[in-house]
């Protein structure tokens, strides 16, 4: 308990699924969340879950690759806590459809949030984590930013913009205390992962015996996020059950 005593950290993509369960997992754990979505019903209810529990929550409304968006974001945190030290970029979305298949409207929207988003994020955070005197980004890439798979053009190639986008980040920012590193989640059981047709194909390449669950993920990210991992930077945590070792 109390591994983010006193750290404020703004969780994109916290309407449900892995978002959702790191707020309520890191709230536990002390901190004070921030919570944005472009779903304002789905973000108001993560906070409400949270706030029954105790926790101390703030939701927004927040469009990842708009960067006005992000500016209102990091004001209204800095105005509501006066600080930020966390930032996890999860907010992502996919297609599935492969190069002959994507259309140049679907590459830019994934581009636009999984690539952008990110890349907005960092910029308008990482200033403000300064001046609270450093912090931690963990920006949620995927095993399809390391490997291929055949399919989802578009997200491969955001997810591996992620990865490296990170690594120059982190070296960019070390002078300021601020710790880049991506998480590259394996087959996870979210809402995401319903509407992928492949999942028992998925799940039979994934060696160990089940899926992965959010909180395998949430529970990599606490890390990151905590004091624990304070000369970690720069690098990725896999939490795939063995599907890149192969």
């Amino acid at each position: 308990m109390n591994r983010l005593q006193g750290k404020v950290v703004i969780i994109t993509g916290a309407a449900g699924g892995q978002g959702s369960a790191e707020a309520e997992v890191f709230a536990a754990e002390g901190a004070k969340v921030v919570l944005t979505d472009i779903s304002e019903e789905g973000v108001m209810q993560t906070a409400a879950a949270v706030k029954e529990r105790g926790g101390d929550a703030l939701s927004i409304v927040h469009d990842v690759s708009k960067e006005e968006d992000w500016k209102k974001v990091i004001s209204q945190t800095m105005d509501h806590f006066g600080s930020v030290h966390v930032l996890i970029n999860n907010a992502g979305i996919i297609t599935r459809e492969g190069i002959d298949g994507t259309t140049l409207a679907d590459w830019e929207k994934i581009q636009s949030v999984n690539s952008r988003g990110v890349f907005l994020g960092i910029k308008h955070t990482a200033p403000a984590m300064r001046k609270s005197g450093g912090g931690s980004i963990i920006n949620i890439s995927s095993i399809w930013g390391i490997v291929g798979s055949g399919g989802s053009a578009a997200y491969h190639a955001a997810k591996g913009a992620v990865r490296l986008l990170s690594k120059t980040a982190a070296v960019e920012y070390a002078k300021d205390r601020i710790r880049v590193n991506t998480i590259h989640p394996g087959v996870i059981e979210t809402p995401m992962l319903a509407t992928n047709k492949n999942k028992d194909k998925l799940q039979s390449m994934t060696p160990w015996p089940r899926l992965g669950k959010p909180d395998d993920i949430v529970y990599g990210a606490l890390y990151l996020a905590s004091d624990e991992s304070e000369f970690v930077t720069g690098t990725e945590l896999i939490i795939d059950g063995g599907y890149t070792a192969q």
